[in-house]
């Protein structure tokens, strides 16, 4: 602990330090909570996510050996020339959110291109489409969590370390200062005995 000052001054500093700290409190709190609560909806998003792309990979299982045909050129479509995201701000933190992918577009000859291939660069890019939003869901819960271990900190030196210290300051400078009023009016009440004492004495004399 710190040593602190026994005096007025340090008083209301320690007062005002402690008014601070249970005004500030209350939205670290809140700010707990609000990210404990988020992390909990964007879990579920993720898990449901990544469900989803477990059916959809295992229906493409069902024809994937059709890929193998030389005809398909299948991966031309699959190129991804950008990814659209925004931001989405929670408690104070920016997290990404996935919009949309653009994938490069290829013209082919209908009559020359296996019978599945629309069906294929679909199920394919839905895929890929899924796997980037599970990216960015699994970022964005990784900064939420991160946060949240940053602003669980802070509430628990608040709670624990500031406002008990500051409490415990304002204790011990008011015993202090307490103490330091009862020993001058002590030695005024001496002073003023001896100085009624010098008087009668003089007064003999």
């Amino acid at each position: 602990m710190a040593k602190i000052k026994f005096t007025k001054g340090e008083l209301k500093r320690q007062r005002d330090a402690l008014k601070q700290f249970r005004r500030y409190l209350p939205t670290l709190q809140l700010k707990k909570q609000q990210l404990q609560l988020e992390i909990l909806q964007q879990n579920t998003i993720l898990q449901d996510a990544k469900q989803t792309l477990i059916k959809k990979r295992q229906a493409i299982l069902l024809w994937a050996g059709l890929l193998a045909e030389p005809e398909s050129e299948i991966k031309l479509f699959l190129k991804v020339e950008k990814v659209i995201t925004h931001k989405k701000n929670i408690a104070g933190v920016d997290i990404p959110v996935f919009e949309s992918l653009n994938f490069s577009e290829q013209d082919y000859d209908l009559f020359l291109a296996p019978l599945w291939l629309d069906a294929g660069i679909l199920a394919l890019r839905e895929v890929i489409v899924l796997d980037k939003k599970i990216q960015l869901l699994q970022e964005g819960v990784d900064i939420l969590r991160q946060e949240l271990r940053v602003t669980t900190q802070r509430v628990n030196l608040f709670e624990k370390v500031k406002i008990p210290a500051a409490e415990e300051n304002i204790r011990l400078i008011k015993i202090y200062i307490g103490d330091q009023m009862a020993n001058a009016v002590g030695r005024s009440k001496i002073a003023k005995r001896k100085i009624e004492e010098m008087a009668e004495i003089e007064a003999l004399v």
